[in-house]
């Protein structure tokens, strides 16, 4: 999958409203000041905080959430 730049130009994260990068192949989208990915299912961001996988377990391999930190 192909994500549109214009479209991770105007995407952000949804607990901290920082930029995000595109994850591998377009696996995900990386928030690099909570340490999270945002999974893409379908070729469609999965912009929830819920969703958020720790960026440790997606280096593991794992693709599905895990609870986030409680924000400061």
């Amino acid at each position: 999958m192909t994500l549109d730049p214009a479209l991770l130009h105007i995407l952000a994260c949804p607990v901290c409203r920082g930029g995000l990068e595109i994850m591998g192949e377009a696996e995900g989208l990386a928030c690099a000041r909570c340490a999270v990915v945002y999974p893409i299912r379908d070729e469609i961001p999965v912009m929830l905080a819920e969703e958020a996988v720790a960026f440790r377990e997606w280096s593991a391999g794992k693709r599905e959430a895990v609870p986030l930190p409680p924000k400061p």
